[in-house]
């Protein structure tokens, strides 16, 4: 026996680890060689010596470097080399070389090699010792012409496989004679940068067979046992992903023949040390040899641990020239070869699984691996802070489990993948977790065709580097929005309420009785009846609509108690789905449902637009229909309709559809003018009784009278609800605002004159622009016949919160500080009259503000006095801007606006886009307006084509592939931008509904930490430590700690000079077939087109190579080359724009 003192570990990552430590135990001292690019590897620290091995063809090549690796070894005094798998593994030149300078090579002699190592020779070694192999052409590819006549004779599909490697490289399934000269071409570069060697040679494919491995072990005196069979079916471009022992798939007597046809073919050569006789398994049972890998596999770990054999030491010992039966090894014969239990092995990659297994590149932010009785883990590369790099194999961690039996080493090895947190590089993680609980695999039936069969296993549940993307989004907060300014707010307490207590509401009289119930049941009430506003039009005028889900969802079970005799509550409507998807980035169906099981006893109420639902333009009738029947089935009890001109027809589609639904149709008239003023007379008391008889006989259960400017004096709701109360038989509700002052007086006078519901806000969030006090409304009127019956104390706790949540809200309030009288002057609706000046401010008018103002008054006098409510509220403010831009007036206006273009919300008024008003349009000035342009006088919505939801359904899929609900189907139809750009944002981010809002509008501060909820039962605690300074590069690190964990981020300043000069790499649009953008990073192997090229779909344009790999980028359409981005050679991020067609 001849000791090794110092072996030399020809390899790097995993298997130098595993090489390093099987030395260890012996007492060996090991050396470690690396390439310039590993030399912040892991496996070249746990060597006891470790040198750089300078190779300026590539990182790669510092590994097949013979001469140097050998001449190192010398000069070190090195005893063995152990090759590991891959690179040199199989090479006979290398093991010759070894044996030639007196160094062992620890693995079998080179002449084994050559008979055995290449897939060529070792196919005629079987056929001389009868053991089955496949059709094919024995010997190497040398011409285009060979390759074709090969695959004629093996006869098609063929198998084109690299004579001197494995791990699916240089491997290709050819179909027909029409690809098979390109991917010889390829399989041939692919094998010769991973081997050193290109012969590739023909066989033919088997169609569905089984993986099955047979573990050799033979020392130098010619014996020679099998360590049994595994099972490596599962592969995806041919490399093993999964491999898992004993196999479940083949009977005890296919297992022994296999196993005794893999001694054959070892004893025939007297094979010496560790290798793997591999065959497939046809459909019926039949096997085939395929080649012996003479080397170490990846996957000898499942052996180990069902054996309790370490075949590495073993591999050593055998090299030291121990023989099989010795003490040290201990295997006598094949039967001290026991198996006992089961063991699955999952091959952790740093690939996509849904970008066609793509390496991925990058630092690992994240590290966390699983553990525990039955798991044994073998890393290359992986801790916190390493950097993956597109040269090498993307193997990250081998996983493998141990058990009794297979189905308990299963479950062991979805809780291992389960617990493993890996942020920075995309993994395989969750795919492997869809493979171990598929069924064909819990069976054991799969073949090596079953992740191509298998679409579902793609799906993947589970979305990675959540802790990172949550890092980025606070870090942008900090140094791009707040710059590390935050003011400290107090936690808003939400009350306590007995949540036990059984709650009956008007949402319970509504699901027993339906709508007739409800107006039964307002009709019975001599109380006054309040619906709250604070969810949804409090927020809208007073916050700009920006109170996100979160804080409605904290205090709603205690609303649905403390409140709970509130008529309804209004959460949805106006702006609320066009703000949730732009700004707050949650969707307001979500919100719906959350509020909706958290107050199960009041109805809820939405405000619907006739023509424009929860929009702002016109939209086809299946639109507004589907809209309200997936709203109502959601939740939404009442559906407030209006127009903004007052317009019937426009409400009438929206009508039918609610009563068909079963729900509270509330149909409301807007108010404008004054009727106590006996001069203006279009919007007088006979105008609104008109109208509301209109309403009743459409069928309507509630008439609403919706007062947006404020207009409504206290004396005239008295007299307009005291008239309308002998008009009409429906419930009368009345919408107000506070931007006058007179708000609680108005509700007040009202209550009086016998209205059945008003529209209030909680005191906290009530007055100026949006509705009157809630809890003053309710004082006021106790001991008195409307008493509401409201518990004060209560609705006090209620208001406390929302007054401590107005707080966070500050920068969105609009600056009015007290109520104005003015607005009966101009008949700004409050939400526009906050907003305006800031819009005028905008076009650089704001000193003109009051001329503004006046021409407000004078547009409206031009229109005919209209209806200001949104949209129409918009046109008269636009047309006031204009007019102080033009310096027109209602004198020269005719004259001078023929050369004008007007606003596009003037146009569209004209253009009959809006509506038709009462008393219809000035002819002359819409005749100037449009100037030639015919209008339209009939509803918008009739002359539009339905939207067709499956098409939009499709279009997501396709793009983003996204499967969307009925209810985001209708949020495109509605917001086709928005939502488009609400699902881009969550490529960067992720839903963070459950946050506290101070650390979504304004992150962290240094030193403050928060608990950050991202879903149920699962958060971060988050501490911001410190915003460094601006690099070179225009980007400030920023560090944070993670559950005690440090974590360092890098986040671009976008104020930096850095930046701002900085060119920034092009992407590629999504969802543009014209745009070609690579889907992997690494670097260009060759540009097969030119510019002005015509290309057909699915034509090969360039070539990108990573860790080996050579992957195409082809076109999904048809073209013409217009640009070319790139060269060969260059490096390319994942997702860059490559090319450009036309």
């Amino acid at each position: 026996m001849k000791r090794f003192n110092k072996v030399l570990i020809a390899n790097r990552g995993e298997i130098a680890i595993r090489i390093i430590r099987a030395c260890k135990e012996l007492g060996i001292t090991t050396v470690a060689i690396y390439a310039e690019e590993d030399k912040l590897s892991l496996f070249r620290r746990k060597a006891d010596e470790a040198y750089l091995i300078e190779d300026h063809r590539g990182p790669v090549d510092a590994y097949l470097n013979m001469d140097k690796i050998i001449s190192l070894a010398k000069k070190k005094n090195v005893d063995a080399i152990h090759p590991g798998y891959g690179f040199l593994a199989e090479n006979p030149v290398f093991a010759r070389k070894c044996e030639k300078e007196g160094i062992t090579f620890i693995g079998p002699t080179y002449q084994m090699m050559e008979q055995l190592g290449d897939k060529i020779q070792s196919k005629i070694v079987a056929h001389k010792v009868g053991v089955p192999t496949i059709p094919g052409v024995e010997k190497p590819i040398t011409s285009d012409e060979d390759a074709l006549e090969f695959a004629k004779i093996a006869g098609y599909p063929v198998m084109l496989k690299a004579a001197a490697g494995g791990g699916g490289r240089g491997m290709r399934i050819v179909e027909n004679d029409k690809t098979l000269l390109k991917d010889f071409k390829s399989a041939q570069n692919e094998a010769l940068k991973a081997f050193g060697n290109g012969d590739i040679f023909i066989e033919k494919y088997i169609q569905q067979p089984k993986h099955i491995e047979v573990q050799i072990l033979g020392d130098n005196y010619g014996n020679a046992v099998h360590l049994y069979e595994r099972d490596c079916s599962i592969q995806r471009r041919h490399q093993k992903i999964i491999e898992f022992t004993p196999s479940l798939s083949i009977t005890e007597e296919q297992r022994q023949a296999i196993c005794e046809d893999a001694l054959k073919i070892a004893r025939s050569v007297d094979y010496r040390n560790a290798g793997t006789v591999e065959f497939l398994v046809d459909k019926n049972g039949n096997h085939f040899f395929i080649e012996m890998n003479p080397r170490i596999q990846v996957e000898h770990t499942v052996t180990e641990m069902v054996t309790d054999i370490d075949i590495v030491q073993t591999q050593i010992l055998i090299a030291q020239g121990l023989r099989l039966d010795s003490k040290e090894i201990g295997i006598t014969s094949q039967d001290d070869v026991a198996v006992s239990g089961a063991a699955i092995q999952c091959r952790i990659t740093t690939e996509d699984p849904q970008n066609n297994f793509m390496p991925d590149t990058g630092k690992l932010e994240v590290y966390r691996t699983g553990g525990g009785y039955g798991l044994r883990l073998d890393s290359g590369n992986g801790f916190t802070g390493a950097y993956i790099s597109p040269y090498y194999d993307s193997l990250l961690v081998k996983m493998t489990a141990f058990a009794k039996d297979f189905e308990k080493a299963r479950t062991k090895a979805v809780r291992g993948l389960k617990e493993i947190e890996i942020e920075g590089v995309k993994t395989n993680k969750d795919f492997l977790i869809n493979v171990l609980e598929h069924p064909t695999f819990i069976n054991g039936n799969c073949d090596t065709n079953f992740i191509d069969q298998n679409p579902e296993l793609f799906k993947l549940r589970f979305r990675g580097n959540e802790e990172k993307r949550l890092l980025n989004f606070l870090g942008e907060k900090v140094v791009n929005e707040t710059t590390g300014n935050k003011a400290d707010f107090d936690l808003p307490i939400v009350p306590k309420a007995d949540c036990t207590e059984m709650l009956y509401g008007t949402k319970q009289i509504l699901d027993e009785k339906g709508p007739q119930g409800i107006v039964d049941y307002i009709k019975a009430q001599d109380k006054l009846l309040i619906c709250d506003t604070t969810m949804r039009d409090a927020h809208q005028s007073l916050l700009a609509t920006r109170v996100r889900s979160r804080d409605m969802i904290k205090i709603a079970r205690a609303t649905s108690v403390l409140a709970k005799d509130l008529f309804s509550i209004e959460m949805w409507g106006g702006a609320t789905f066009d703000v949730c998807y732009r700004y707050l980035r949650e969707s307001p169906w979500k919100r719906l449902e959350e509020i909706r099981e958290r107050i199960p006893n009041i109805m809820l109420q939405m405000l619907f637009r006739g023509s424009n639902a929860v929009g702002y333009k016109n939209y086809p009738d299946n639109v507004l229909k589907s809209f309200i029947k997936q709203s109502a089935n959601a939740g939404i009890d009442i559906f407030r309709i209006f127009d903004s001109l007052n317009w019937m027809e426009a409400m009438k589609v929206p009508i039918e559809e609610v009563l068909k639904q079963n729900k509270v149709a509330e149909v409301a008239m807007c108010y404008t003018g004054d009727i106590l003023n006996n001069k203006r007379t279009k919007y007088n008391l006979d105008y609104y009784v008109k109208m509301a008889k209109e309403i009743e006989k459409t069928g309507a259960h509630i008439l609403a009278i919706k007062d947006m400017s404020a207009l409504l004096k206290p004396a005239a709701a008295y007299k307009l609800i005291t008239t309308l109360k002998e008009e009409v038989n429906i419930p009368i509700r009345l919408h107000t605002h506070d931007t006058t002052g007179n708000g609680v007086a108005t509700a007040l006078m009202a209550s009086i004159a016998g209205v059945d519901i008003v529209d209030t806000a909680l005191n906290g969030v009530s007055g100026l622009t949006s509705q009157p006090a809630l809890n003053s409304v309710v004082a006021a009127l106790e001991n008195t016949p409307r008493d509401t019956g409201m518990d004060i104390a209560k609705l006090q706790q209620l208001s406390d919160y929302w007054s401590s949540v107005r707080e966070v809200y500050t920068e969105f309030e609009s600056g009015l500080k007290s109520g104005s009288v003015e607005i009966y002057k101009y008949e700004i609706p409050g939400g526009q009259y906050s907003n305006l000046k800031a819009q005028v401010e905008s076009f650089g008018l704001g000193h003109k503000f009051l001329d503004v103002k006046e021409k407000y008054l004078e547009a409206n006098e031009l229109f005919g006095d209209i209806v200001k409510v949104t949209p129409s509220s918009k046109v008269v403010g636009d047309m006031a801007i204009f007019m102080v831009q033009n310096d027109l007036d209602k004198e020269n206006i005719l004259e001078r606006g023929k050369n004008l273009s007007f606003p596009d919300s003037v146009m569209d008024f004209y253009r009959g886009m809006i509506g038709q008003p009462e008393g219809g349009f000035d002819p002359e000035l819409q005749k100037m307006v449009l100037k030639g342009e015919e209008p339209i006088t009939v509803r918008p919505g009739t002359l539009l084509e339905d939207v067709d939801f499956e098409e939009i359904k499709k279009q997501y899929k396709d793009t983003y592939k996204l499967e969307l609900s009925d209810k985001d189907a209708i949020s495109v139809a509605l917001y086709p931008k928005v939502f488009k750009e609400y699902v881009e944002y969550f490529a960067q981010y992720d839903e963070y509904m459950r946050m506290e809002s101070h650390v979504f509008f304004y992150g962290l501060k240094e030193g403050e930490a928060a608990q950050i909820e991202v879903d149920t039962g699962k958060s971060y605690m988050v501490k911001l430590v410190s915003v460094g300074k601006t690099d070179e590069m225009g980007r400030r690190p920023v560090v944070f700690e993670v559950d005690g964990f440090r974590r360092d981020i890098f986040i671009e300043d976008k104020k930096s000079l850095s930046a701002i000069n900085k060119k920034s790499t092009q992407m590629a649009e999504k969802g543009n077939a014209l745009q070609i953008g690579s889907s992997i990073p690494g670097t260009v192997v060759d540009v097969l087109v030119k510019v002005g090229d015509k290309v057909e779909v699915n034509q090969p344009l360039a070539i990108i190579e990573a860790m080996k790999m050579e992957t195409e980028v082809v076109t999904t359409t048809a073209g013409v080359v217009d640009d070319i981005l790139i060269a060969t050679g260059q490096s390319v991020q994942s997702g860059e724009l490559l090319i450009t067609l036309k």
